[in-house]
């Protein structure tokens, strides 16, 4: 992958929006074809995202410090204890979108042995890996999955049973 194509990938990431714009996050570019294929066999059993882990340019690696996110003076200041969560699924959105819009294939990855994968890649005590993002050119352009219909999930004024 050329280097300024994954800077625009990394350049995405670093305008997600962030609680308090505190910006918990941290990302591991894995390169190495030697790492990816070891990330590869941590993943869960028949997962369809291994060969994509071994054949992917890059991978990255999504960590995130769960005390940072939602906090204030230390105090957790959010009714969810895991906000560094909803951030790095943001971080992670902006990574898979300018993925898509430079024509590349990606696939957010969270069933794989984390302590195994920390150990790998030294994430360092206090930070969490989340999700492992494999990010290259797909051999095929896959169809969109179904998704439910704006009246099964949107709700005006009111939550109703209808949607509507």
């Amino acid at each position: 992958m050329a280097s300024e194509v994954l800077t625009d990938l990394l350049e995405a990431a670093r305008m997600a929006p962030s609680w308090g714009n505190l910006q918990c996050w941290e990302l591991v570019v894995v390169r190495a074809a030697e790492d990816k294929k070891t990330l590869a066999g941590l993943l869960s059993k028949k997962n369809p995202a291994t060969k994509c882990m071994e054949m992917a340019p890059v991978v990255i690696g999504v960590c995130g410090n769960p005390l940072k996110s939602g906090y204030y003076n230390g105090q957790q200041v959010t009714r969810y204890q895991h906000w560094f969560l909803y951030d790095l699924g943001l971080i992670s959105q902006n990574i898979c979108l300018k993925a898509f819009e430079l024509g590349l294939g990606s696939v957010i990855v969270g069933s794989f042995d984390h302590n195994a994968a920390e150990e790998l890649l030294r994430i360092p005590a206090g930070l969490e890996l989340v999700s492992l993002i494999p990010i290259g050119y797909p051999d095929h352009a896959p169809s969109a999955p179904s998704r439910r219909a704006l009246g099964d999930f949107v709700h005006y004024d009111r939550f109703t049973e209808s949607g509507t």
